[in-house]
């Protein structure tokens, strides 16, 4: 990790620097276990998965039908006679096709020897055990081939990727028992602040609930994290330090106490037991943020305001957890929608809106989800998606072209 030195004491820095120093200062936690399939949706794969087989391991019919082989019916004048010289059904091990023949034939059934083309049964007539196939029908025609889907040797999931659902049905398909995974980071979660208390903890006159906490921790759930709870510290330097320095986990996360004010103590704390590498982003919100290192531990305070902690977690806090976790760093996706607000700004920050989308005609057009404070929890409650506005980018008008992030899904 880098020095003590606090490297921008009066500069911003761009989402995409600190981004780029926050990636670069960290590696992926090295421990790799063994999972079975039913355990292995959402863990990171360790180890990229070699196809054993090929997918599907044989030449099979894609639909109920007839099974025979195109030559048979090439350049006929009309439909050709074909006795019916057998049945193959899902699970069967057929011997070759009979020449001048057809076989009945259903979806996933294996191909006989000679046969390499199906006619669907809503397309085939009869004369008893006659089938009378029409002229012309290409080879291929509603068959699967050998490793369409997956060829063997192929690298079937890369390591690095975050197992879905479907993932694991394609290693299952492959024959594979289990998995490796990495192991997942650890992170010690904490509120600070001495308004702050537990949600449903009496309130005295000043105090509120912690929200941040239940943010952070279904957040950092859903990407897989397991959260070592630290509670809340009040704004006291020496019992701020003391609860710091206790702190054992892969990265420890905090949520108030990084801005400039008297009250404001995390940054300091975080100084003095190890360093700050970078503090204030060019994010609004989410300016007051601060990265760096507890001891050996690396450290992430984020703002204490409930949507400019999101924020920052959205710009950094997700790809820092993905790099612990050994996952492919990627930017969450991106659409491009139809403005339907008016909104000033001034050029030098990007800016994130909670957005809700609705269809109109054609376009999909993004509306302020409610109330825009950064301490508004209700339009992030509502929100459907995050729009991002550029750095470079002036005010926005109706029917400007907007970039959003939505969230289904992303966390």
């Amino acid at each position: 990790m880098p020095g003590a030195a606090d490297c921008y004491p009066d500069t911003l820095l761009s989402v995409d620097q600190a981004r780029d120093r926050l990636l670069r200062a960290l590696g992926p936690v090295t421990g790799v276990e063994t999972v079975a399939l039913d355990a292995a949706d959402g863990r990171v794969l360790a180890r990229d998965v070699v196809a054993a087989r090929s997918l599907p391991p044989f030449a099979q019919a894609a639909m109920d039908g007839y099974a025979l082989d195109h030559r048979d019916v090439a350049g006929a004048a009309g439909p050709v006679r074909l006795p019916l010289s057998g049945r193959v059904a899902a699970g069967d091990a057929p011997g070759p096709l009979v020449p001048g023949t057809a076989v009945r034939i259903f979806t996933g059934a294996p191909l006989p020897d000679g046969a390499d083309t199906v006619l669907m049964q809503e397309d085939a007539d009869l004369d008893g055990d006659v089938l009378l196939a029409p002229r012309g029908l290409a080879p291929g025609r509603h068959c699967r081939a050998v490793g369409e889907d997956i060829a063997a040797g192929a690298v079937a999931l890369p390591a690095g990727r975050r197992l879905s659902p479907a993932a694991v049905a394609l290693a299952a398909a492959l024959g594979e028992r289990v998995l490796a995974v990495r192991v997942p980071p650890t992170v010690a979660l904490l509120s600070t602040g001495n308004e702050v208390r537990p949600a449903g903890a009496p309130l005295p006159p000043g105090a509120i609930h912690d929200a941040n906490g239940p943010l952070l921790t279904a957040l950092l759930c859903r990407l897989g994290c397991r959260v070592v709870p630290a509670g809340i510290a009040g704004d006291d330097p020496a019992a701020l330090a003391a609860t710091l320095s206790s702190l054992t986990a892969d990265l420890i996360l905090s949520s108030g106490g990084v801005s400039a004010g008297e009250e404001d103590h995390v940054k300091a704390a975080v100084s003095a037991l190890g360093g700050i590498d970078f503090w204030r982003l060019a994010l609004k919100p989410g300016k007051p943020l601060a990265f760096g290192h507890v001891g050996n531990t690396p450290f992430l305070g984020l703002p204490g305001n409930p949507f400019a902690a999101f924020a920052a977690f959205l710009a950094l806090g997700r790809p820092l957890v993905q790099r612990l976790s050994g996952e492919t760093v990627a930017d969450p996706p991106r659409i491009t929608v139809r403005c339907g607000f008016a909104h000033g700004r001034a050029p030098g920050k990007r800016e994130y809106l909670r957005v809700v989308l609705r269809q109109e005609g054609a376009d999909t057009v993004a509306y302020l989800a409610g109330a825009g404070g950064s301490a508004a929890l209700s339009s992030l409650a509502l929100a459907d998606a995050v729009a991002e506005v550029e750095e470079a980018r002036d005010s926005l008008r109706p029917g400007d072209p907007l970039t959003v992030i939505p969230l289904h899904g992303l966390f």
